[in-house]
This record gives structure tokens, sequence and C-alpha cells, in this order.
């Protein structure tokens, strides 16, 4: 199969507007994702409806495709650019890398890849949680896996419930995932979801991996002991940048 990375980066954001321009260690966050997505794979897009990342990214060396400013989710901004690039250039599936994850690991975008044996449509990442404070987060989504590493279900609550042990001693009996919000969708499967209409549980939970999951698409997941930190305000950057510093010496 071949593999193209595409990057959504919006510069609208109510909690840290051009984000994607923020300059970690003298360059914008944008390029440390492209460059370490560009690290596995040859062929990288960010796709943006802004006129200032497109340059930033062509400034660097990137390549950008432009996209509706009226998308609602990364995966509808993927799904787009995915149709213009599917004119340029000959793809099976596509890797959605956040445009505000400049911590980033190659080795989860390569865990990602080897999901896709025969039959894989939408892939993503799991990481086991060990700290109770995590679990009990609703702004950490945890998935629930089959025998086969298929996700079953995606909640911002604790499942499943661990019956007859206290809350806090619940990671020490059970093993409880965190969801990593990185997926591969292959390409027709990306196009497929984008059209379908938000269900019940993803309205109750505000998580659109469960719109796929209703419909009936499978999401394979790989385990991954890497840690993810998105960037949603300036001071989630500046408390990354002590956390992952080691990355960019």
């Amino acid at each position: 199969m071949k593999f193209i990375g595409i990057i959504p980066a919006r510069f609208q954001s109510t909690r840290f507007p051009g984000k994607p321009l923020a300059l970690i260690h003298g360059k914008p966050m944008i390029q440390w994702v492209t460059e370490r997505t560009r690290s596995v794979l040859e062929e990288v897009w960010v796709a943006t409806d802004h006129n200032g990342i497109a340059q930033t990214v062509e400034a660097f060396g990137g390549k950008f495709v432009m996209t509706s400013s009226e998308h609602r989710s990364g995966t509808d901004r993927c799904a787009e650019a995915a149709r213009i690039l599917s004119e340029k250039t000959d793809f099976d599936a596509v890797i959605n890398v956040q445009g505000d994850e400049p911590f980033i690991q190659p080795e989860q975008i390569r865990e990602l890849i080897n999901c896709f044996t025969p039959g894989v449509e939408i892939a993503t990442l799991i990481r086991e949680i060990t700290d109770p404070t995590e679990l009990e987060n609703p702004n950490k989504p945890k998935v629930v896996t089959g025998i086969n590493g298929q996700a079953l279900y995606f909640s911002r609550s604790v499942v499943p419930y661990l019956r007859g042990k206290a809350p806090a001693e619940w990671v020490q009996h059970h093993t409880y995932w965190a969801h990593i919000g990185m997926y591969g969708y292959r390409k027709d499967i990306l196009q497929e979801i984008t059209r379908l209409q938000p269900g019940k549980l993803e309205t109750a939970e505000s998580l659109e991996q469960l719109r796929w999951l209703e419909n009936g698409y499978r999401i394979q997941t790989a385990i991954t002991r890497f840690e993810s930190f998105g960037i949603d305000t300036p001071e989630d950057l500046d408390k990354a940048m002590q956390l992952f510093k080691p990355i960019f010496v």
C-alpha cells in the first residue's frame, strides 16, 4: 500500500489563534509536525484554509493544499485534501497527523501503517492508562477493544466499570486504554465516513469516531508506548516544551 500524510492546520482557534505558526525553538509548529512526519512518509501535505500557513509551509520546503474554511473537523479537512490530491498523485491510504502535535514520534506513524493488513478500514492508536487521575478525566477519551484489537467503543467515561473494586484501584486490576487521536484511513473509507450524519452516540459523547462505529465501520487499534500532547493553549505549549525538551535537541 502507498501512504500519504495529510496534516490539517487551521489558523482560527478560540483558545490559541494562529497556533500552527507558533515558534518552537525558532521554527513554526507546523514545520516541526511536517518534518517529523516526513521522516517516515515520502509524501506529506499540509491541508489549510489560511494563506499565511500556506506561505510558511512553502517557505520551509513543504507542500500544501488549500481547503475550505467551513470544515468542522480535521477528518473533514483531510477528506477534501485527499479528493484534491487524488487528481495529482496515487495513494491507497491517508495518515492524518494533527497540526498541533509537534511532539509526535515517527514510530507512532509506523505503528499506524503496520495496522493496514487486508480488510482494515480505519486505524488508530491506544496507550495503556496507569494513572487513576487520567482514567477519571473526561477530556481523555478511553477505548475498549476486542480480542482482535478492533475498537468496540470510545467514551469519555471510565469503561469498563470494575465491579467490587474502589475506583482508585481500577488501573491495578484491569488494563484500561487511552485513545491517541491519530488516524489512518483507506482512501475510499475516508470519503465514506465524512458523508455520514452525526448519530446519537457521537452527539452524546462528542467523539466523531462513534459515528463510524455506529454505522458499522471497523477501527483497528495499535498499542503505542508514546504519550500524546496536543497544543490547545499557549500555556500547553510552555508546559510541553519543558516536558518534551529532548525532542528538540
